[in-house]
């Protein structure tokens, strides 16, 4: 059993910066994907970024350039460092696990408010 645990959102103005923290505990087995996930009001849940146990990294193409994620596999602990945020960045954002591309965990979401 694998719990994820989102931290890091809060309320911030257009332009600012956040870091999200997703912290993993149990069983991680590799390979694994560990992505950010996004829910807007009355929207579908979508990938913002993810990066595998290798390291790589993939976006999507709305925050290419101003998103970066990262890992550090000691703490099993993924970021997404978010810049220049802009209002259609709010949503509730998910953390999610894949592991030997056959089980998938997520967290309870964080919230990221940006105001204009």
């Amino acid at each position: 059993q694998v719990q994820l645990v989102e931290s890091g959102g809060g309320l911030v103005q257009a332009g600012g910066s956040l870091r999200l923290s997703c912290a993993a505990s149990g069983i991680i087995l590799r390979p694994n994907i560990i992505g950010w996930y996004r829910q807007a009001l009355g929207k579908q849940r979508v990938l913002v970024a993810d990066i595998s146990s290798d390291g790589t990294t993939n976006y999507a193409d709305s925050v290419k350039g101003r998103f970066t994620i990262s890992r550090d596999n000691a703490k099993n602990t993924v970021y997404l460092q978010m810049n220049s945020l802009k209002p259609e960045d709010t949503a509730v954002y998910y953390c999610k696990m894949v592991l030997i591309s056959t089980y998938q965990y997520w967290g309870q979401g964080t919230q990221v408010t940006v105001s204009s």
